[in-house]
């Protein structure tokens, strides 16, 4: 393939590759070439395997700790506490792996795309081609609102632009030309190529392959896509950390209570078995489950909000992020440019409030605004009938301001017929039309303004065609606006008896003013960025496009303040190695809010850099040169609608109603369920403290066992573990998006949730203790009544202990889990649960239990219902949270 063709005459190319611009390559020759360069696809990452999906699942340290428990309990042929455990696993490992599943074949759906198709010459015949059938050589013929299949160079064209945004991320349409650009140009720059995968806007053109596949420039960014690490998420390795503690400390307790109880004389037997029962009663094996459960609730949740989630985790870390890094077309703006300010008479009209400006100045009846209404219509090729169509965005926003002012653009042409054109050409920045007004002909002109003033030399003002003698000031006005980061358009005219000859721009054309234009922010984005302000989270708007317009729409937006606007933009050519900075250039680019200019290997820095400074970062983009970035932070976000497959790939989130909104309702959701798990370990982790503690002080006091290994089991998987369940599917604190991001370093559980944690567990233990030694030194009960009175009590203290979870700060009657119906329901289905155990046979075998008096039962209900008021009395003198 060609090597910078971009800098090489174009016959040398059709040369060097052998090829004949006027009959193409012949279909014996393209096969051959087929073979040697191979389809025109750019590689994608081989699919996750099924079973590999399932295998990765198991790959969890309490997994391990639950196997290891699991098989201890078949070696000792306990059979059911082996089983129940397995349960555990399966359920724990079959839920994330259906839910992961299912989130991949949603991508594989929506990346499901028909094959694109191109005109090619071949054999001397234009043929349509699948565009994976092209080589290097092959000439290609393109039109309007075809999408480039390859890596070409032009060898004709007629007033084509091409839009290049998903591979550079500039808004503007490309203006193509055909002369030679030097070796060193920038990619951006190479106006003489076409690039796989950008749109044609405007014009035609015939051009040559010069790179298919992984060899074009979308397949080099593809590669450094595949360069990128991402790392783990903040919720594995804050579990983890979690999971690796617990296991240690499981470990030491079980063998310690094993050990002491069997020199107390106690059956070695049944103290290994306790201390089995123990190590899970430890480990809170309704973690995985609640916790992927949580996550696949809020994954289910935002899908029906058109947010598509690939793998559970990137729920929760949306909840973490500190900075969102977005691209500008498109996700913050409306992608399509509008008038935004029109100049004539001296007068500069803002488009805001354009019904007000309209009707307290009147410009129906003014003359020169009439004009440049008029020359905008007919020097334009796009069609009235459809002003969405994929044309030139500068003259679809023209038809659409004339249709928003109240003119007819088709009546207008209908009246004013075409005579002849001078197409728009990229070197001379200029647009003319001939058109008929009855037996007159009206040249119509618009273009850059220094090409327009060239050729003009009279203007329209308010008191008629006037001398043109202000060029300097029309100057300076234009580059006011374009320094408001507005692409500015030049209008004129000329009436004349004589049909004039066309070949070339006619001269004394008639001024008429100036438009700028603008691609607007999104109505909802300013509202957007207030939210994340307010919840602590630093947006950053990274672009291709030029800092002046990156700047507008910062401003608007309400990212940037008109103060400092100037501070807070940094052009990537300024943008030095991230990894070799002084303290205030590190300084610098954590203060700023934009970059622009910038190329993919750019925003892939930013984004490491960003992480190497302990931020969790979340990346928006669409295109190809935003997947590098998107696969390396912590969560990529990609839009489903107009977003490329190469981003969708490599992309956590996809945004299927591509609204940069919907990332504020991800992040809320991912901010609840992390303190919805929060809750739930806490909660967890209490009630097996409870456990351990209470069985540790039986087995060294020498009191009767509280608690059964088969109890502890039944105890784990049944009635913490439904409580737990509505815990995570909690809705939160609406005010939570008006806290900060949480450090990435936290843990799950802090200092303070520990104190919590361990006051609670204290708290039932005290209950569950304290009725065992009424039941054993004052009642002066058999060991198995002590037994299930101990065990009762902790079934209803555990309950009960779900109440002591909000804060301090909130009412008891009225908080988060007083008014959650699954707290209830859960309640409810662990009692009828314990009802029916203690009623059948079988489970009443299995968990030995015996007949209880209405006496004793009140004596549980009054030892239950302590523990929840001991805490609380703990809780408001301020010893938990």
């Amino acid at each position: 393939m060609i090597k910078n063709p971009h800098s090489i005459p174009v016959n040398d190319i059709i040369n060097q590759l052998q090829a004949d611009h006027d009959k193409g390559l012949t279909t014996t020759e393209s096969q051959k070439r087929l073979a040697i360069y191979g389809e025109n696809d750019l590689k994608h990452k081989k699919k996750k395997n099924s079973w590999i999906i399932l295998l990765e699942q198991f790959l969890d340290p309490i997994i391990y700790i639950l196997g290891t428990a699991m098989l201890m309990a078949f070696v000792f042929a306990e059979w059911l506490e082996g089983f129940s455990v397995m349960v555990v696993i399966l359920l724990t490992t079959f839920i994330g792996f259906f839910m992961e599943l299912q989130a991949i074949r949603s991508v594989e759906a929506l990346q499901r795309m028909s094959q694109t198709e191109a005109n090619v010459l071949r054999d001397g015949n234009v043929v349509r081609l699948a565009s994976r059938y092209l080589v290097p050589g092959d000439i290609i013929q393109l039109t309007q609102g075809n999408v480039v299949p390859a890596d070409a160079r032009l060898i004709w064209h007629q007033s084509l632009a091409v839009k290049e945004s998903m591979l550079t991320g500039e808004s503007d349409q490309v203006e193509k030309q055909l002369k030679i650009t030097p070796l060193q140009t920038p990619l951006t720059d190479r106006t003489n190529m076409l690039y796989k995968g950008t749109i044609v806007t405007r014009g035609n053109a015939k051009a040559i392959i010069t790179a298919t596949g992984d060899q074009t420039a979308i397949g080099q960014i593809s590669s450094l896509t595949q360069e990128a690490i991402q790392k783990r998420t903040p919720l594995e390795r804050r579990l983890n950390r979690l999971s690796h503690w617990l296991i240690g400390l499981t470990l030491i307790m079980a063998l310690l209570i094993a050990i002491s109880g069997y020199i107390q004389g106690k059956d070695l037997v049944l103290m290994i078995k306790t201390g089995i029962a123990l190590a899970v009663a430890a480990i809170p094996e309704g973690l995985p489950i609640v916790a992927t459960i949580a996550l696949a609730k809020g994954m289910v949740k935002l899908s029906k909000k058109k947010v598509i989630i690939k793998k559970l985790e990137a729920v929760q870390t949306l909840g973490e992020t500190t900075i969102i890094c977005t691209d500008k077309t498109g996700t913050l703006t409306e992608n399509k440019m509008t008038v935004h300010k029109i100049v004539f008479n001296g007068k500069e009209f803002d488009i805001n409030n354009w019904g007000d400006t309209l009707s307290q100045y009147n410009l129906k009846n003014n003359q020169a605004f009439n004009k440049i209404i008029e020359v905008a219509v007919l020097c334009n090729n796009s069609d009235t009938g459809d002003t969405s169509m994929n044309g030139d965005s500068i003259e679809i926003a023209l038809l659409n301001f004339t249709k928003k002012t109240g003119y007819n653009s088709q009546q207008i042409r209908d009246q004013y017929p075409e005579e002849a054109e001078i197409p728009f050409d990229a070197e001379q920045k200029i647009m003319a039309t001939l058109n008929k007004i009855n037996n007159e002909y009206q040249i119509n002109v618009k273009g850059a303004l220094e090409k327009v003033l060239d050729s003009c030399e009279y203007i329209l003002s308010k008191n008629g065609i006037e001398p043109l003698n202000n060029r300097k000031e029309w100057f300076d006005k234009a580059n006011k606006i374009a320094a408001e980061g507005l692409r500015v358009l030049a209008f004129a005219y000329k009436n004349t008896n004589i049909k004039p000859n066309m070949d070339k721009l006619p001269q004394e054309l008639v001024f008429l003013g100036v438009i700028g234009f603008i691609d607007p922010p999104r109505s909802d984005i300013k509202e957007a960025i207030t939210t994340y302000k307010n919840a602590g989270i630093n947006v950053i708007m990274i672009t291709g496009d030029h800092p002046d317009t990156a700047r507008k729409i910062g401003e608007e937006i309400g990212l940037l303040s008109v103060n400092d606007s100037d501070q807070r933009v940094i052009h990537g050519k300024n943008l030095v190695l991230l990894d070799n900075l002084t303290v205030a250039e590190e300084q610098e680019i954590l203060n700023a809010k934009v970059f622009a200019r910038m190329i993919p290997k750019q925003k892939l820095d930013l984004v490491d850099f960003y992480q190497n400074h302990h931020a969790i970062v979340g990346m928006i983009g669409d295109g190809v040169n935003d997947a590098p970035a998107l696969k390396k932070a912590d969560i990529g976000i990609a839009m489903g609608i107009r977003g490329t497959e190469a981003a969708k790939e490599v992309a956590d989130v996809i945004l299927m109603d591509d609204q940069f909104t919907s990332t504020e309702l991800a992040i809320r959701q991912g901010r609840t369920i992390f303190e919805n798990i929060r809750h739930f370990v806490v909660y967890l982790l209490s009630c097996n403290l409870s456990e351990i503690i209470s069985v540790a002080i039986a087995s060294i006091t020498n009191l009767p066992l509280p608690l059964l290994p088969l109890q502890i089991l039944f105890l784990n998987l049944v009635t913490d573990i439904f409580p737990a369940l509505a815990l995570g599917m909690g809705k939160g604190d609406p005010g939570i998006m008006k806290q900060p991001p949480r450090d990435p370093d936290i843990p799950i559980i802090t200092k303070k949730l520990w104190v919590s944690t361990i006051i609670y567990g204290i708290s039932i233990t005290m209950c569950v203790i304290g009725i065992t030694i009424y039941a054993n030194t004052v009642l002066k009960l058999s060991p198995e009544i002590i037994n299930n009175m101990a065990f009762y009590t902790l079934v209803l203290a555990q309950l009960l202990n779900v109440f002591n979870i909000p804060h301090r700060s909130t009412s008891f009657f009225k908080n988060e889990v007083t008014t959650n119906p699954w707290i209830w329901g859960a309640i409810g289905l662990s009692i009828s649960i314990m009802v029916i155990a203690h009623h059948t046979k079988i489970l009443q075998q299995v968990l030995s239990l015996v007949e209880l008096s209405s006496e004793q039962f009140l004596t549980v209900g009054l030892f239950g219902i302590g523990t929840l008021i001991l805490t609380q009395i703990i809780k408001r003198l301020g010893g938990t949270v």
